[in-house]
């Protein structure tokens, strides 16, 4: 099961970049205004862990990769993060960069 506490991390994180409130998140995401707000709560402080489903719709919403929200490097989740802002030819050169450095 994953780890409730870098989920929640991961989705603060990720919600205070992207400037939306938790309700907002919530009901872009697909969950009903009336309970958006106390679902991201509970999902924000790791008390509850959302389904399958909702973290895809999450992770969509935010623009993120769901890899990013189980990242339990910093490093690495900044890399997921920044990932989706590069352009298609910058993502393969990082690659092709990370894994050349690999062969060394």
């Amino acid at each position: 099961m994953p780890d409730s506490t870098i989920y929640a991390k991961r989705l603060r994180q990720a919600r205070l970049a992207a400037d939306l409130s938790q309700k907002a998140l919530g009901i872009a995401a697909g969950i009903d205004e009336f309970s958006a707000s106390p679902r991201m709560n509970q999902y924000e402080r790791g008390k509850h862990l959302p389904d399958l489903l909702t973290m895809e719709h999450l992770a969509q919403t935010l623009g993120l990769p769901l890899a990013f929200f189980f990242a339990e490097d910093d490093a690495l989740a900044d890399l997921l993060m920044a990932w989706p802002k590069l352009s298609t030819t910058k993502q393969r050169e990082l690659v092709t960069k990370a894994t050349s450095s690999k062969a060394r």
